[in-house]
């Protein structure tokens, strides 16, 4: 048997990132100095994405590192570990960060929708993992906390539960200020 036990560590994520369908990076996090400058970053994934863009895996042992993947329509979901990180947690990662992507894009998981969300793309990322401590994988705690407001939500894009809502929040704001007016 081999007397080499590694420790165990909190710290799961090297980097999570997302990478367009020409391998261009649209948002990535590197929570450890394994690639310190931004050429070396870039260059391991172009390489990443050349060998998983057209697999069917889900998961890739690469460059020393264990990377769990998932691609939709135009979007490359990365996740990175260490050589010795368990893919079951990695790709729980992947998983949540994936489906709070997919809650804040409205189920429009594509670039553009993603470019114009960016920041609650980042604040859902911050949510999952810090310093490659990995925080939350409950993706319904993960949306509610970057908590994108309906009220930014264009009214053709709304639910009639969403647009009724908001009718009865300004009958009732006109009520109060009718009831303000006359007991002046």
């Amino acid at each position: 048997m081999d007397s080499h036990i590694l420790e165990p560590s909190l710290y799961s994520v090297k980097a999570i990132m997302i990478l367009d369908n020409d391998g261009n990076r649209l948002m990535a996090k590197y929570y450890d100095d394994q690639f310190p400058s931004t050429k070396e970053q870039k260059t391991f994934e172009k390489n990443l994405f050349s060998k998983t863009h057209r697999a069917n895996a889900e998961i890739i042992m690469f460059e020393g590192l264990t990377c769990v993947y998932r691609s939709n329509v135009d979007l490359f979901f990365y996740v990175v570990g260490s050589v010795n990180e368990n893919e079951l947690i990695l790709a729980s990662v992947l998983n949540a960060f994936y489906e709070a992507v997919s809650q804040i894009l409205r189920r429009n998981i594509e670039k553009r929708a993603l470019l114009e969300n960016l920041d609650a793309i980042f604040l859902a990322m911050d949510e999952i993992c810090d310093g490659g401590i990995i925080l939350d994988c409950d993706t319904s705690s993960i949306v509610s906390k970057v908590a994108v407001k309906s009220d930014d939500i264009p009214i053709g894009e709304q639910t009639v539960s969403q647009q009724i809502k908001s009718k009865l929040e300004v009958i009732q704001t006109a009520k109060d200020q009718i009831k303000w007016s006359l007991l002046k």
